[in-house]
């Protein structure tokens, strides 16, 4: 089965998932990452969502899942023990044209969740086309080493290196080769060894005499001086 890997803004969009255990948890804690609004569907939750429930960060409907709670969501995950409420889910799901995710039934699915490293705003997915969701989780264990938590702050650089670079250069060409040409130097290792001298000459380098971390981002872009690693 062809999967085609892409990024949905679910900013303020409701999004529903029936069930309240483990799965159900891994899947509203991605939502509410991803600025979803959120409505669990289940009378049972897990310690942890029973602690996000107190705190209002999603709606709940202390109940099993019935017909019609699909009206109006983006996205709907039914993650629950039982295979005939998956399949009335799915049906409906198809009937009112929203796309939906079933817990370990991936006939019944008309999208996955790819396993993912976050750092910040940089996002790196991973996925076997649901052949083999452990294989995913042990990839990406290996690319969390590779891909440390400095790369939260590059990222933010870079963010503020193109918002800089925009206002000043109005060639699209130029503009990409001096962003390229940044996020190819050591800036990944400067960050990691917390190293800032040697990241300001860089800006100075790529982006314009006198420019330097503080100058970029006003509010104020340098973290603590170590970073520890995922394990």
């Amino acid at each position: 089965m062809g999967y085609l890997p892409i990024s949905v803004n679910l900013d303020g969009r409701r999004c529903v998932v029936a069930g309240g255990g483990e799965v159900a948890e891994r899947k509203v804690l991605a939502l509410l990452e991803s600025g979803a609004r959120v409505c669990v569907i289940s009378p049972k939750l897990t310690p942890e969502l029973q602690r996000l429930a107190s705190a209002n960060a999603f709606e709940r409907l202390d109940r099993e899942w019935q017909p019609g709670d699909l009206e109006g969501c983006l996205l709907a995950f039914a993650a629950t023990d039982d295979s005939e409420l998956h399949r009335a889910m799915a049906g409906e799901a198809r009937a009112l044209r929203v796309p939906i995710n079933v817990a370990d039934e991936p006939e019944l699915c008309d999208f996955i969740m790819p396993s993912v490293v976050r750092r910040g705003d940089l996002q790196v997915a991973i996925s076997t086309s649901g052949t083999s969701p452990a294989l995913a989780s042990r990839v990406r264990r290996d690319l969390q080493v590779i891909i440390g938590p400095e790369y939260e702050t590059v990222t933010q650089i870079m963010r503020a290196a193109r918002t800089y670079v925009r206002k000043r250069q109005h060639d699209a060409r130029e503009r990409a080769r001096i962003l390229q040409a940044l996020a190819a130097s050591d800036i990944v290792e400067h960050v990691r060894q917390a190293d800032w001298a040697a990241i300001d000459l860089l800006l100075n380098q790529h982006l314009g005499a006198g420019l330097d971390v503080l100058r970029l981002n006003p509010e104020r872009l340098r973290p603590a001086t170590e970073f520890s690693r995922d394990t």
